[in-house]
């Protein structure tokens, strides 16, 4: 896909196609699939916060971009079990941006956008968030961005 052939000549790693014709990374000759990677990675931030805290870490709520699929929020979850955690919750990095910025306080419906400047991408996402009952929900309602507009 035009995205991948993109990404192969941008990245100091060498992307391959594994043999059910998704995109892997080889790297020191061994291939390894995204959730593999993401579970390293997780891995790493979990030892981190242990660390820090100077206590086990067991639970997490993940954040994903909003334009992730089912597919892709479901590979998260199973990197973060394979981290060693119990995810009680994936979430847009949009939701999770206006909840710390203090979203969920404010009182009655609205729509805000959220820009994202990542290091790799810019996006911006359009969020509902409706108070029912006293409770906030966040809805995206919609996103879209440049996955090669970024800081780096």
């Amino acid at each position: 896909d035009s995205v991948v052939s993109k990404d192969k000549d941008m990245v100091p790693y060498k992307i391959v196609k594994a043999d059910n014709g998704d995109a892997w990374v080889e790297v020191s000759g061994k291939k390894m699939a995204p959730p593999e990677i993401s579970a390293k990675v997780l891995q790493k931030m979990k030892k981190t916060a242990e660390d820090y805290l100077g206590a086990e870490v067991t639970e997490a709520v993940i954040t994903v971009p909003a334009y992730f699929n089912d597919s892709q929020r479901q590979a998260t979850k199973d990197a973060g079990r394979i981290a060693g955690l119990d995810v009680k919750r994936i979430i847009n990095e949009p939701t999770a941006a206006a909840l710390a910025y203090g979203m969920d306080k404010q009182r009655g419906d609205q729509k805000v956008a959220v820009y994202d400047l990542g290091g790799g991408t810019f996006d911006i996402s359009i969020i509902e968030i409706a108070e029912i009952e006293g409770e906030h929900q966040f809805e995206v309602l919609s996103t879209n961005g440049d996955t090669f507009l970024g800081g780096e």
